[in-house]
C-alpha cells in the first residue's frame, strides 16, 4: 500500500514543482511600489464629531430589515439573529434638519443572546468640504446600552487611505416606541 501511495504522491510532486513560481520571480499581478524619498508623508490624527440618524419609523425610514429573527427564537428576548441595512445621515449636530455631512451606509445586526449587542459594519460616506467623497470603514460591537462604546476604524478611502483608529458611539436620544434613534459619534482616526 505504502509503495502504491509514493507512484501517486511522487508524480504529483513533481508536476507541482515545475509549475511555482522560482525563487525571486514575481508573479505578473505583483509589483513592487517605491515610496518617493522626496515627499515623506506625515500622518495627522483628525477628530470629527457627528450625529448618526438611524430612522426605522415612517416613509423616509434609513433602515431596512433584512432577517428576522427567528420565531422559535424564545430563549433570547434580544432580537440575536435580526439584520438591518442601513444609510443613515450624519449631521453636524443631532436635530435631522442639521447640515448633511454624510451617510452611514452598512448595516447591523444583534449578534448576542444575552444582551442588545450589535455587530456593526458601515462607512461613513462625507459629502462635504474637504472629505467630500472619502470614507471611513467602521466594524465592531455595538453593545447599545452602555453609556459609551467603542468601535475600530479598520480603513478608508479618498483623503482616509490607510486609515486607522476608533469611533465613541453615545446614544443622544432612543425612541423605544418607533426604534428611531440619534447617537453621538466621536471619530478619532490617523491618517495621511
Amino acid at each position: 500500500m505504502t509503495g502504491a501511495f509514493l507512484y501517486v504522491l511522487f508524480p504529483l510532486l513533481i508536476v507541482f514543482s515545475h509549475t511555482s513560481p522560482a525563487a525571486g520571480d514575481d508573479p505578473a499581478f505583483l509589483q513592487s511600489v517605491k515610496l518617493n524619498p522626496m515627499k515623506p508623508r506625515t500622518e495627522k490624527l483628525s477628530h470629527f464629531r457627528f450625529y448618526w440618524h438611524d430612522k426605522v419609523s415612517g416613509p423616509n425610514s434609513t433602515v431596512v430589515n433584512i432577517i428576522q429573527p427567528p420565531t422559535n427564537n424564545k430563549t433570547s428576548p434580544t432580537g440575536f439573529g435580526m439584520v438591518n441595512m442601513i444609510d443613515d445621515t450624519l449631521t453636524e449636530k443631532p436635530e435631522a434638519g442639521s447640515k448633511l455631512l454624510g451617510r452611514a451606509q452598512g448595516f447591523y445586526g444583534v449578534a448576542s443572546q444575552e444582551e442588545v449587542g450589535l455587530l456593526m459594519a458601515m462607512n461613513f460616506v462625507f459629502c462635504t468640504g474637504k472629505y467630500n467623497g472619502s470614507t471611513l470603514t467602521i466594524l465592531g460591537r455595538n453593545p447599545v446600552f452602555e453609556k459609551v462604546r467603542e468601535m475600530p476604524v479598520i480603513g478608508g478611502s479618498g483623503l482616509f487611505r490607510f486609515a486607522r483608529g476608533y469611533v465613541q458611539a453615545s446614544t443622544h436620544s432612543f425612541d423605544f416606541k418607533t426604534g428611531d434613534a440619534v447617537v453621538e459619534y466621536n471619530v478619532h482616526v490617523l491618517h495621511y
